[in-house]
């Protein structure tokens, strides 16, 4: 330890001149302090960056920790006690401090202090350094940066080019972590991400790293593994993230989806295995979420059409819902097998004219939004087909899907009675089906929304009953009056009593209550026979009957030659 006689306390006024010389060339922040007056020297750019006092000249660090991430404060404190109690000359630590933006940052500050021939620090000086500058750390969790990460792949390149031995490249991302900002606010939502951080940081094998990829995504690079390795580490990422926690008395719970490659398979260098990797994870979220997908090439080509699909729906909607095209399927009175209306189903031809199938587009609808758009085109391209053939059948009723973001739009209440209105046709020529499974758990919601079309004097029914993970909680809490059950539940039906019973008890149970049902997917005569006679269906809808229809087609065979929907049992 080296010391100076007690004349060094004017060390600050020696040194200006090498200060000034050195915060003039030095791109880190430096300092230098008097620890007996208290008197500090700094470097403009701390001004700049940090709130400190305009005209701060004494007690730097009294300033200073008030700046302090308050989890590295008592760390900070402890450090700059052994200064002052002589155990050592060193500070050399890394912590957040909060910039004059409100952020924190991690940085390093090393400096050194010089004792008098007491013993006494009596000086002070150093340097502080962001170490997000070194492009190393992520300010916010400390973790590697998504620069580290990109070094660490190339690296698992090369030595896969050297070695033959291949890995994995695992993107994690935190599920509906949007809605803990929108709920409590975006400091918070950092506080979470960083105890994330350190919770998947634990639970990591010894010779793997975590890094912090942009927004609420990290990183793991693996080399060596295969699936089994892959898997093993999302269960345990998916335990340290299933449960609820609390941080400050609020409560908050945020499950994991992740997307993994394998390279050299999907790819062989570093731009081509993160877009993969990416890709795998985006379709983790759009699968349920809380889930590891692994990249295969051709999902990622399903993936990268539907990217431009989006482009393309998006396009079609802006010219007037071009390339949209309703058909119409025939529902026929089960006890008679006469016409009573039609399911108007939305078809759409992309810009190359090729008919793009329903499951391919309709989600992508639901999850840009445009479905709210598409939505209100083919509810008044039905009412409008509908009072048209009103002509010719006079108790013809249509029957139109609507999604459940449709029903969060306001605008769509009050546009439902200004169509009907507008083309002069009964409310009760209308059904409004609502996909069991889109339905969510806001059940007076729902109600009220159905309260108001029913009001109206609309039909409402719900589709594909049977398919959720709740059908009879469904049935419980919604208020409506026609079921239909789903084409799941007949393909067996001839040959599974339990099909069977489920069915009939379910019509039983509906009508007790009021409901009708109407029974989808019959193809043959002994399914209808069966639903008919033993399940007493109200309602039959299915190829056994007709098949989707252009409305010229469907005019041509079932509204004038009605004869087409007969069938002899």
């Amino acid at each position: 330890m080296k010391q100076y006689r007690d004349d060094s306390k004017n060390f600050l006024a020696n040194s200006r001149v090498l200060f000034d010389i050195l915060k003039q060339t030095c791109e880190q922040y430096i300092f230098a302090c008097d620890l007996q007056t208290k008197e500090c020297m700094l470097s403009p750019n701390l001004f700049a960056d940090f709130a400190l006092p305009k005209n701060l000249f004494f007690d730097l660090d009294k300033h200073w920790q008030t700046l302090l991430h308050p989890d590295d404060r008592g760390g900070y404190r402890q450090d700059i006690q052994r200064i002052f109690s002589g155990k050592s000359d060193e500070h050399d630590m890394e912590y957040r401090v909060k910039n004059r933006q409100g952020e924190y940052i991690w940085v390093r500050c090393h400096g050194r202090a010089i004792r008098n021939l007491s013993g006494q620090a009596i000086f002070f000086a150093g340097m502080i350094a962001k170490l997000a500058q070194k492009s190393k750390v992520d300010a916010l969790t400390g973790l590697l940066n998504k620069y580290q990460f990109e070094q660490m792949v190339k690296l698992s390149l090369e030595a896969y080019r050297a070695t033959g031995q291949g890995g994995a490249l695992m993107v994690l991302g935190l599920d509906n972590f949007k809605i803990i900002n929108e709920t409590y606010n975006r400091f918070f939502g950092d506080v979470v991400l960083q105890e994330i951080a350190q919770r998947l940081e634990k639970i990591l094998p010894p010779e793997l790293l975590l890094y912090k990829l942009d927004g609420d995504e990290f990183g793991i690079v693996y080399p060596g593994a295969g699936e089994a390795e892959i898997e093993e580490l999302f269960q345990s990422a998916q335990r340290c993230t299933m449960l609820p926690q609390e941080i400050d008395r609020k409560m908050y719970f945020c499950t994991l989806s992740a997307g993994t490659v394998f390279f050299p398979q999907g790819g062989k260098d570093y731009l081509v295995l993160h877009k993969h990797a990416e890709a795998a994870l985006d379709m983790a979220k759009k699968q349920g979420k809380n889930k590891n997908y692994l990249f295969s090439k051709d999902q990622y080509n399903r993936w990268v059409r539907s990217i431009s699909m989006r482009d393309d729906l998006k396009r079609s909607v802006e010219n007037g819902c071009e390339g949209f095209e309703l058909f119409f399927q025939p529902q026929v009175m089960a006890a008679s097998r006469t016409l009573c209306g039609a399911e108007a189903l939305l078809r759409w031809r992309n810009y190359k004219g090729k008919m793009v199938a329903p499951m391919e587009f309709i989600h992508l609808l639901e999850e840009t939004k445009l479905i709210i758009p598409v939505g209100k085109w083919v509810f008044e391209r039905a009412v409008a087909i509908c009072k048209k053939w009103q002509a010719l059948l006079p108790d013809f009723h249509v029957s139109i899907n609507v999604s459940y973001e449709q029903l969060k739009d306001s605008t769509f209440k009050e546009f439902v009675p200004q169509c009907l209105s507008r083309y002069g046709i009964r409310p009760e020529s209308i059904t409004l089906e609502l996909t069991e499974s889109c339905i969510v758990a806001d059940w007076s919601f729902v109600n009220r929304t159905f309260d108001f079309f029913r009001q109206q004097g609309l039909i409402i029914a719900m589709d594909d009953f049977g398919t959720g993970y709740s059908s009879l909680s469904y049935l419980k809490n919604l208020s409506t009056d026609i079921v239909k059950i789903d084409r799941e539940f007949v393909r067996k039906i001839l040959f599974n009593a339990f099909d069977k019973k489920l069915v009939k008890y379910t019509v039983q149970l509906c009508h007790s209550v009021g409901m009708k049902v109407c029974i989808e997917g019959v193809e043959t005569r002994e399914e209808y026979q069966l639903l008919h006679e033993e399940c007493e269906a109200d309602m039959i809808q299915g190829y056994l009957f007709g098949h989707p229809e252009s409305e010229a087609d469907f005019v041509q065979k079932f509204i004038i030659d009605k004869e087409n929907l007969r069938v002899e049992v």
